[in-house]
C-alpha cells in the first residue's frame, strides 16, 4: 500500500506543487496584459528608435501607427517630440514628402534648439523641400496654367498598394484612414497660426472613422477653459463627388476643406497648403474606396 502511494506521488504533483503552478500561471497571465499607457508609450518609442537605427522601416511604421492609435484613444497621452522626428524619417522613406516635412517641422517647433535631432531635422526639412520643388517642377511641365483650386485625381492601384505597405495592412480603407488621420494630426488649426506639435494642441482638430457607406468626421474644439468639445458629423458617400475642393486664406492663417455635398466649409485647418492638399486628396480616395471597394 505504501509503495503504491509512493508511486502515485511520483507520477502526480502534490497540492503544494499545484498551487505553485497556478501561481506561476497567474503571474505569466499578468505579464501578458498590456502595460500602463505611459510605459507602453515609452516601450513603443524605444522600439521605433531601434527599428529606425536598423533601417527596418516597416517595423518603425508599425510602432508609429500604434503610438498614433494610443494618442487617438487617449488624447491626454501626447507623444514626445521624437515621435515626430521618427515619423518624418518613415514618411520620407515612403516618399510622402509633404507629411515628412510637416513632421520634421513639428519636431523642430516642439523640441527647439536643444532637441537631440534639431540639426538633422533642419537639414532634412531643407532636403525635403528641395525634393518637393523638384517634384512640383516635373508635374508642372507641360501645363500652361496652374490650377487655382486643387482637386484630387483618382488614385492608382500602385499608390494604394504603397499605402497598404506603409501602414502594414491589407485593407485599402484602413490604410487610407490611417494616412488621413496622420495628416490631420499635423494640420490642426491654432489661434494665431501657430503650428501644432508637442505641447501645442490644436484649437480645432479632426478625426475620421468610416463605416461601409459613410464617413464620420469628429470635430474637436478646445474652449476657453481648455476643455475639449467633440461633435460628429456623418457623411454618406453614395451620390457625392469624390473630387474634394480646398483652398487657403493667408489673411486668416487658415486653409479650408469644402464639403462635397454643398460646397460649404467642412474643415478649418492650419495654413499648410501642401498638407491640406494631401488631406483633400486622401479624403477623396477614401470616399471613392467606400463607393466601390477594391480591396
Amino acid at each position: 500500500m505504501a509503495q503504491n502511494e509512493r508511486r502515485t506521488s511520483g507520477n502526480h504533483p502534490s497540492c503544494q506543487t499545484l498551487r505553485w503552478l497556478l501561481l506561476v500561471t497567474a503571474l505569466v497571465a499578468g505579464q501578458a496584459q498590456a502595460l500602463a499607457p505611459e510605459h507602453e508609450q515609452r516601450r513603443l518609442m524605444l522600439a521605433t528608435e531601434q527599428a529606425v537605427q536598423a533601417e527596418h522601416w516597416g517595423e518603425a511604421g508599425e510602432y508609429l501607427n500604434q503610438l498614433q492609435q494610443m494618442a487617438t484613444a487617449q488624447p491626454e497621452l501626447k507623444p514626445p517630440a521624437e515621435y515626430y522626428y521618427y515619423r518624418g524619417l518613415v514618411m520620407l522613406q515612403a516618399g510622402h514628402l509633404n507629411e515628412a516635412q510637416s513632421a520634421f517641422e513639428a519636431y523642430v517647433d516642439g523640441a527647439g534648439a536643444e532637441g537631440r535631432f534639431y540639426k538633422d531635422a533642419l537639414e532634412r526639412i531643407t532636403d525635403t523641400e528641395r525634393a518637393r520643388k523638384q517634384q512640383a517642377a516635373k508635374a508642372a511641365a507641360g501645363q500652361t496654367q496652374p490650377e487655382k483650386v486643387a482637386t484630387i485625381k483618382p488614385a492608382s492601384q500602385q499608390s494604394l498598394a504603397a499605402l497598404r505597405k506603409l501602414y502594414l495592412t491589407d485593407s485599402n480603407r484602413k490604410a487610407l484612414l490611417l494616412h488621413l488621420n496622420s495628416l490631420l494630426d499635423l494640420a490642426g488649426w491654432r489661434e494665431g497660426g501657430d503650428r501644432v506639435g508637442p505641447g501645442k494642441d490644436a484649437d480645432i482638430g479632426y478625426r475620421v472613422t468610416a463605416t461601409n457607406d459613410a464617413i464620420n468626421l469628429q470635430t474637436v474644439r478646445r474652449n476657453a477653459d481648455n476643455r475639449q468639445v467633440r461633435t460628429t458629423t456623418a457623411l454618406t458617400v453614395y451620390g457625392i463627388n469624390p473630387m474634394i475642393r480646398w483652398g487657403c486664406e493667408d489673411a486668416l492663417a487658415t486653409c479650408w476643406v469644402y464639403d462635397p455635398r454643398d460646397g460649404s466649409r467642412m474643415m478649418q485647418l492650419a495654413l499648410a497648403p501642401d498638407t491640406v492638399g494631401d488631406i483633400a486628396h486622401t479624403l477623396g480616395r477614401l470616399i471613392k474606396e467606400l463607393q466601390a471597394p477594391s480591396r
